[in-house]
């Protein structure tokens, strides 16, 4: 029924030799984990890192063509009012949507008194 017990002889390896043997392991083992997280975090961080320079790249020629957006409609109303009320009505009119995105933003943000349920 049950196998009888059988006692290590002197040709087995002693209880000493197993746990040095699978502390070397384990360290080996922990040592190549550690190499692959390393690789694949180089990777992710080299494709972040090639990702955000792309979106800034955007966002520069963005803020570039929106100047030029808001260059053109100061000459296209300066000929109506003149140069320096053309400047002021686009900083205003731009100042105003500005002001009402940020308060669009802030009330985003805003928590509310009572606790979610």
């Amino acid at each position: 029924m049950s196998e009888p017990l059988t006692f290590a002889t002197a040709d087995d390896e002693s209880l000493v030799s197993i746990v040095g043997r699978l502390a070397t392991e384990t360290k080996s083992l922990a040592t190549a984990e550690v190499a692959v997280y390393k690789a694949k975090f180089g990777e992710t961080a080299t494709a972040y890192k090639s990702a955000a320079m792309f979106f800034a790249v955007a966002a520069v020629l963005g803020l570039a063509a929106l100047i030029a957006l808001l260059v053109g409609a100061i000459l296209t109303v300066a000929t109506l009012v003149g140069p320096g009320w053309a400047t002021a009505i686009v900083v205003v009119a731009v100042l105003a949507v500005a002001a009402i995105l940020a308060m669009i933003g802030k009330s985003k943000l805003q928590t509310k008194s009572e606790p979610v349920s």
